[in-house]
């Protein structure tokens, strides 16, 4: 999947080609948006069966309970779209912010080893955390958390790496 066009945060050369993008699973958004969902439809329902009979507590309440829903769903989406992960053909990428925006980026030929963990509901449900380790470094630098097809990205990676490797012997 390709950018149809590159964002602002992302910066790549003539020569390299985006492999792989991705977003953290659905599931990364939690109970927050199913839980602002029901609560602003809640809200919705009361203030529309109390409004007729005037602003009394209970439309007050129905109208709180819209906000404080939309507002909770709305945070979680954001948190969630606004997460991205990148692989090209020389770099990995890793997005995450609404209000501020942190970019983690580092070149394919300092990575050391990938690893692919997924618990039993990740198995379930289909996503994974992939966990890059860089040179020189016994902690990950990197993590793509709760990834959606996890095995794909990770042969994706894989690949690159071996190319990566691959060119830089021929050198």
């Amino acid at each position: 999947m390709a950018f149809s066009t590159t964002p602002d945060w992302f910066h790549i050369s003539d020569d390299d080609d985006v492999v792989w993008e991705s977003r953290p699973h659905p599931i990364t958004m939690g109970a927050g948006l199913p839980v602002g969902v029901v609560l602003a439809l809640l809200g919705l329902v009361l203030t529309g069966w109390t409004a007729s009979g005037g602003a009394g507590f209970l439309t007050i309440l129905g109208v709180l309970l819209l906000i404080g829903g939309i507002a909770l769903a709305g945070a979680r989406y954001l948190v969630w779209t606004n997460t991205r992960y990148v692989i090209t053909t020389s770099e990995l990428y890793k997005k995450h912010g609404v209000i501020s925006r942190d970019v983690t980026q580092f070149r394919l030929d300092r990575v050391q080893n990938i690893s692919l963990s997924q618990d039993i509901t990740g198995r379930a449900l289909g996503y994974g955390d992939l966990t890059v380790y860089t040179a020189g470094s016994g902690d990950p630098e990197l993590v793509f958390e709760r990834v959606p097809e996890p095995e794909r990205a990770s042969s994706l990676l894989s690949d690159q790496l071996e190319m990566t490797s691959t060119d830089e012997s021929v050198v």
